[in-house]
């Protein structure tokens, strides 16, 4: 007997000029902006909108309903979350306990870092394995578990 084997796939993916993406990656019912690289082991799930001029670094996580601005970086290994557990447990099928997630403009987000459904304004670095619960409104870094402004 043998698996049923899923091959990665680029599929209904509005893309922008000048784009770069290394595979394998998983890209499906997104946006993605001019002058954009992504790397490779990527999923970009649909409804994700990706700003120009953005890098998003290998094995990256972006699941639905996340929008990303121009001039970011993501690194490697981020993991982008919408279900929140509310009821105990993954929310399955059912969409409308998902939320949504915005990344503002010329933001970095440093590598393994976890982002829950939030809105973090422009001009924002995230330090490495931060873990991003609430909404960030200033400008500034912020790092740790959970995530704290520390300069």
């Amino acid at each position: 007997m043998y698996p049923k084997i899923f091959k990665s796939k680029v599929v209904d993916v509005n893309f922008g000029s000048n784009v770069k993406y290394v595979e394998p990656v998983n890209l499906y019912g997104c946006t993605i902006g001019d002058d954009v690289f992504i790397g490779p082991f990527v999923e970009i799930q649909k409804s994700v909108t990706i700003g120009s001029r953005t890098k998003v670094q290998s094995h990256t996580f972006i699941c639905e309903l996340v929008t990303i601005g121009n001039d970011t970086f993501v690194g490697h290994g981020v993991m982008f979350i919408n279900d929140l557990f509310s009821n105990g447990g993954p929310a399955g099928g059912d969409q409308t306990q998902w939320k949504k997630t915005r990344i503002g403009n010329r933001v970095s987000i440093g590598s393994n870092a976890t982002v829950l459904p939030v809105n973090i304004c422009d001009n924002v670095v995230i330090g490495a394995g931060a873990v991003v619960t609430k909404d960030i409104s200033i400008p500034g870094t912020y790092a740790g578990n959970p995530a704290k402004k520390i300069k």
